[in-house]
């Protein structure tokens, strides 16, 4: 065994390059920032009552000079938002035109509060912004539609969800994720997919915006207790830089070396269908070096009684590798010369060697087969506080504890709410070492554009692929699904 400690991995950005995402966009504007300078407006629509809609638009109109920091003894864990126009380090404004603003009679709400069967209620809810959306898509010119639902309507469908609903660009559950086993709702639907996957079609991104994160009220949880709210500056970094993305901006890229191999991320993880009776369904997530997400729609996987595990059969495993590597080609005109493959449960030996084929089918050279789970093996440190985010011990040749949430010492403390729990790295086929993978895993967890606090818990390859499972579950197998990560965030 050995113990090593990894770095916190720079991001680019426009100008220059930083640890941290909050400061390297106020420090050196957004990675692509030069590129919004012959259009420096971002064309919004927004979606909500009369009343939920004004305080939204005020609460962006303040954000827009920015939010000052909160008072604390760990400045570069809460810094101030430097604001969002076309002077700021963003380079660009929202603009939200009178006819891009579609409200909801509060009579409507009222009628869905007539309705008792759970399923009937949360897709009326979904339908009352699907109407509005469609609208905004088809008749306006605006590029990223805000969805503001108001608080008793949330308060309706979050009982009939039954699950505390995610929140875009406010939200960190990522202590609880990365489990192999598929996502169950017990049947429920869930306002927050159930929307996105309606609109999907219409080929808007829409970013979903509850009223703690521009009213400032503490969240509730399921037996009715208030929930710590992050700081306005926060929400504001959150919610800004997720509509950037969603806008076509790069707000970050890894930082890659010229020399490198061009690489393709793969992440590969399981949800069921909403019936809940069908098999777990695969689903794989491309990425390349900048972000970019494009969604692969699987096929069906199996539970193996054997080892527990969930697999892909072979010719479903081939399949799914040659879609992503023909969506890459799509999208970037080319095929990378690399493919990182992570998964969510253990390869199976057909699984190797379908995914294999499929690479050496279309002459991709290297390639680097992970598989990544939460450890219950955990490890400590002399004091009060868990190991360094970066901690890595290599167990043997194919296996690893890697810590990407634990102390950060750029924020000088741990920032979580629990004992922090290391990945379970498995190295079932490699090109590259042990060490390189586990740094480009660490490198690949700051890649997430709806957290701007950079110790993420898992790679974004298989954030997407299971935040994408939650919404394709909910989009019928005949329906074309949007190939971009940001209808899905």
């Amino acid at each position: 065994m050995k113990l090593t400690y990894f770095h916190e991995p720079a991001l680019e950005f426009g100008a220059g390059r930083h640890v941290d995402v909050r400061f390297g966009i106020a420090n050196y504007g957004t990675f692509d920032r030069s590129s919004w300078t012959a259009n420096p407006q971002i064309p919004v629509g927004i979606v909500g009552t009369n009343q939920t809609i004004e305080a939204v638009l005020t609460w962006l109109d303040k954000c827009r000079t920015g939010i000052l920091a909160k008072e604390t003894r760990k400045p570069n864990l809460f810094p101030a938002f430097p604001g969002f126009g076309e002077d700021s380090c963003f380079g660009v404004s929202f603009i939200c035109e009178p006819r891009c603003q579609r409200s909801i009679s509060q009579n409507s709400i009222d009628e869905l509060a007539k309705i008792k069967d759970h399923g009937r209620l949360v897709e009326e809810a979904a339908q009352l912004f699907v109407a509005e959306v469609e609208y905004l898509a088809n008749e306006t010119n605006a590029g990223v539609l805000i969805c503001a639902p108001p608080l008793n309507l949330l308060d309706l469908v979050d009982a009939a969800d039954n699950v505390d609903l995610p929140e875009d660009a406010d939200s960190d559950t990522e202590e609880e994720s990365l489990d192999a086993a598929p996502e169950i709702k017990r049947g429920r639907l869930v306002f927050h997919h159930q929307l996105k996957a309606r609109v999907m079609g219409l080929k808007k991104p829409i970013q979903l915006v509850r009223p703690h994160t521009y009213g400032g009220r503490a969240k509730k949880t399921r037996r009715g207790d208030s929930r710590s709210l992050q700081d306005e500056a926060t929400r504001a970094w959150n919610f800004h830089t997720a509509m950037y993305y969603k806008a076509g901006g790069v707000p970050w890229r890894m930082v890659r070396d010229s020399s490198d191999f061009t690489t393709c991320y793969v992440g590969i993880n399981f949800y069921k269908a909403l019936d809940e009776e069908s098999l777990m369904t695969s689903l794989a997530q491309v990425f390349n070096q900048r972000g970019d997400g494009v969604v692969v729609r699987g096929g069906q996987a199996r539970y193996s009684k054997d080892d527990r595990t969930i697999h892909l059969p072979a010719d479903t495993a081939k399949q799914i590798m040659t879609d992503a590597l023909h969506c890459y080609r799509g999208e970037h005109k080319t095929y990378p010369a690399r493919v990182v493959v992570h998964k969510s449960s253990e390869y199976s030996q057909d699984e190797r060697e379908a995914i294999m084929a499929a690479v050496h089918d279309e002459r991709i050279e290297l390639c680097d087969l992970v598989s990544l789970r939460r450890s219950h093996t955990r490890l400590f440190r002399t004091g009060y506080y868990p190991p360094l985010r970066g901690t890595c011990l290599n167990l043997d040749q194919n296996s690893s504890l890697l810590y990407t949430r634990g102390s950060v010492p750029f924020f000088e403390e741990y920032p979580g709410m629990y004992i922090p729990r290391p990945l379970d790295v498995r190295y079932e086929h490699i090109e590259q070492s042990c060490p390189f993978l586990a740094q480009e895993i660490l490198a690949l967890t700051k890649m997430n554009w709806n957290n701007t606090q950079f110790d993420g818990a898992e790679p974004i390859t298989l954030r997407a692929a299971r935040q994408v499972g939650s919404v394709m579950k909910y989009v019928p197998l005949n329906s074309p699904v949007h190939p971009r990560y940001s209808y899905y965030m």
